[in-house]
């Protein structure tokens, strides 16, 4: 049997960043407390939390005082660093470079002035962590949509600027863009900003590849990853014998039966040692087989 870990799955450069510097900073210190999960992936931050990485919501950080905080890699609203600043808060930020750039592209946009009524809309997950972020930088009066169902409600009398969370498909957000370019009333202004991460995107098209070039589909990623659920469904429409697993002690081995190839494949939250133990268990299961 062949089995194949897929190369271009794995951490993306954001959460690579945010868990080094969390490495970094629990070598040298024996607690570090992080604003939400580091990344969507509970074996990960088992192993993290082993280390000393100490998982906190926000009721919990507005209680802190004098502590060190790592903000991950979605980024976080300006009121989280008010609240910082209040409570004495060392911030080690780990927020994506990408997502940072684009906080202060919509917050530039929020603070400019126009004598015109503007909506500035998010393409993105309602309640998803970045997106908060960004809904942040205009002191929430921006507008979330997640389809384009949603781009269909807003006022086409008035001026739309257009952004995307990072990681949302490419296109879909193409599709709400022909939508409302067709749709927006003369006399007002649309603009659009393409700002979907290509490192994630381009994952899509590779994925859809991959999972057609084997038998079965192991598909590894944290139950809570938006970014995993999104790629998992299209490796199920192209493999139907794809199976979506956590962790290697999942894995069937009825799943194994009449398979050539297995290919093993994750999210941008899927750490490479988690795909490595799948294939060492796929190994032990043919094991017993033979």
């Amino acid at each position: 049997m062949i089995i194949e870990i897929d190369k271009g799955s794995g951490f993306c450069f954001g959460v690579t960043r945010a868990i080094g510097k969390a490495e970094e900073e629990l070598s040298q210190t024996e607690t570090l407390y992080c604003l939400g999960d580091i990344v969507h992936n509970g074996k990960e931050c088992d192993r993290l939390q082993q280390l000393g990485l100490h998982t906190i919501n926000h009721e919990e950080f507005s209680q802190l005082k004098g502590a060190k905080v790592l903000l991950r890699a979605h980024g976080e609203p300006p009121s989280t660093y008010l609240q910082a600043t209040q409570n004495d808060i060392h911030i080690i930020d780990a927020t994506c470079p990408v997502v940072l750039h684009l906080q202060e592209r919509i917050r530039k946009e929020y603070e400019a002035e126009t004598s015109r009524p503007k909506q500035i809309v998010i393409f993105g997950k309602n309640g998803h962590a970045e997106v908060l972020g960004l809904v942040g930088q205009t002191q929430g009066t921006a507008i979330v949509i997640e389809s384009l169902e949603d781009a269909r409600q807003l006022d086409m009398s008035r001026d739309i600027s257009l952004y995307s969370q990072t990681t949302k498909p490419l296109d879909e957000f193409l599709q709400i863009v022909e939508y409302i370019q067709q749709h927006i009333d003369a006399q007002a202004q649309f603009t659009y900003y393409d700002t979907i991460c290509r490192q994630v995107a381009n994952r899509m098209p590779h994925i859809h590849q991959f999972a057609s070039q084997h038998d079965l589909i192991l598909f590894v990623c944290g139950k809570k990853s938006s970014n995993g659920r999104a790629l998992f469904n299209e490796c199920q429409s192209v493999n139907s014998r794809s199976h979506m697993i956590d962790s290697a002690n999942e894995i069937q081995s009825d799943w194994l039966n009449d398979c050539a190839s297995v290919g093993i494949c994750g999210a941008t939250s899927t750490p490479r040692w988690l795909m490595e133990e799948c294939k060492i268990r796929i190994q032990q299961l043919m094991g017993s087989h033979e």
